[in-house]
């Protein structure tokens, strides 16, 4: 009786503990059923891979990569036999036209073409330059990604100064409102602290509208279709991007994708247009065979000597010299003022580039010294703040130091933030202009790939 009592109790206790599990699984399975509150973060690095795994920018490039190679590859296949096998049958009254056969198989192919020989040529060429149109979109995405990242982590950045800052000016316009009532000071001050706040007010709404078009910006590139998307500041290379050297001069720019991309697409309307001019008077070797089993329903015996032998078979090689056709003449025309039009855009293309080389070693100097000069402007407003509290909270007059009002106080803060902005921009200016001057000097993929901690596309951190 004792052993059974204990067995007893065993499957009682047993049994809460299932209930107890199969109420968990239930609370588990009703909370994974929710929608996620939570906002997805992606890291600089991963918000890069992603941009290049998830851009329709980079999807077209590649579908014309693809289309380059299968051009190349239809222009190839002329020389590959080409079989194709027909059959019918029919009735027929009389002599008949041609040979009736129940089925026909034929195989025919171009064994020589001077013309097409040069469009193989010229295709080789367009997948060259489909492959560095390619790679210059991809550094086109990375540049965009990166300066995006780096803008919205910006606008976060001001948006938080921006913020304090409409605080201590709301803060001002209370205590000259004050001072308004009790008769220290005039309606005209009033009117400026409200137009203080007012001002701040506006920059702290365009910040906040720059911030939701980067984030949507950033989401069209990433392919992300969350609520939200929060970037990692800590993610950042700062290191990496405050190591970058300024160009010394345009010449450091090597020509980039798009531009080798451009001379190699003239090239191959080089090619073409030579393979064009060289149609006429050129002799055109082709291939053929032919088998067919004659019908005996259509009494061909009859009217041909078959001898018994319904097969027939014929192979040849045949030989063509075009001596004249306009239309070819035109053609060629066309293809060499084609082939002229694109040597033209490559010099165009290479003198803007040097044009942008120079105006961006201009820029990022100028930009050098902007974010010095706002990184000093903060540090000093930064200190006359932290002395003018100092002597607000400790009472020190002197006849140099007057004493500083509540009013002071707010004018020194809010200008402390301000400063801050400053500060800000004129760095997200210079981390950009960098980001340019790597793709311009073709570094941007080698800078990319030695990032610490990068992570392979389509990865986050949750």
């Amino acid at each position: 009786m004792f052993y059974r009592t204990i067995r007893c109790a065993d499957y009682k206790h047993l049994g809460v503990q299932l209930l107890s599990l199969f109420q968990r699984g239930l609370w588990l399975f009703i909370i994974a059923s929710m929608p996620s509150l939570t906002y997805a973060q992606i890291s600089f690095s991963t918000a890069i891979d992603l941009a290049l795994k998830n851009s329709p920018r980079v999807k077209m490039a590649e579908d014309d990569a693809k289309r380059a190679a299968v051009s190349l590859a239809e222009m190839k296949d002329v020389f590959i036999p080409r079989v194709t096998g027909s059959s019918g049958l029919g009735a027929s009254s009389g002599i008949t036209l041609s040979v009736p056969t129940i089925f026909t198989i034929s195989a025919e192919s171009l064994l020589f073409d001077y013309s097409q020989l040069g469009n193989v040529r010229a295709g080789r060429l367009g997948v060259q330059a489909a492959d560095l149109s390619l790679r210059g979109t991809r550094e086109q995405v990375e540049e965009d990604a990166i300066v995006t990242y780096l803008s919205l982590d910006s606008a976060y950045q001001c948006q938080t100064a921006i913020t304090s800052q409409y605080e201590y000016a709301l803060r001002l316009v209370s205590i000259v409102q004050e001072r308004f009532e009790a008769g220290y000071e005039n309606e005209l001050e009033l009117k400026k602290a409200r137009r203080t706040a007012l001002q701040i007010k506006l920059q702290k709404s365009q910040v906040e509208d720059r911030i939701a078009t980067l984030t949507e910006h950033l989401r069209g590139l990433t392919g992300l279709t969350n609520e939200s998307e929060l970037i990692v500041s800590e993610s950042i290379p700062r290191d990496g991007l405050s190591s970058v050297i300024l160009l010394e001069s345009a010449s450091m720019c090597p020509d980039s994708p798009n531009t080798l991309s451009a001379e190699v697409d003239a090239k191959a309307k080089l090619e073409r247009a030579f393979g064009d001019s060289r149609y006429m008077w050129m002799p055109q070797v082709a291939f053929e065979a032919k088998y067919g089993r004659i019908s005996p329903f259509n009494s061909a015996s009859t009217y041909y000597n078959l001898n018994g032998n319904y097969n027939t078979l014929a192979v040849g090689v045949q030989f063509q010299f075009p001596v004249l056709d306009l239309g070819r003449k035109a053609k060629a025309r066309e293809s060499m003022i084609e082939a002229a039009h694109a040597e033209h855009q490559v010099a165009s293309l290479r003198s803007q580039q040097r044009e942008d080389c120079l105006q961006l070693q201009h820029s990022s100097s100028q930009l050098a010294t902007r974010a010095e000069l706002t990184e000093l402007d903060q540090e000093i407003a930064t200190t006359q703040l932290k002395v003018a509290l100092l002597q607000q909270e400790q009472g020190v007059v002197t006849s140099a130091t007057p004493p500083i009002t509540p009013k002071e106080g707010q004018n020194a803060r809010i200008q402390e933030r301000q400063r801050y902005l400053d500060m800000i921009e004129a760095t997200g200016q210079l981390q950009a202009a960098k980001v340019h001057l790597l793709r311009q000097s073709g570094k941007l993929d080698e800078w990319v790939n030695s990032l610490a901690g990068h992570v392979k596309a389509g990865q986050s951190n949750p």
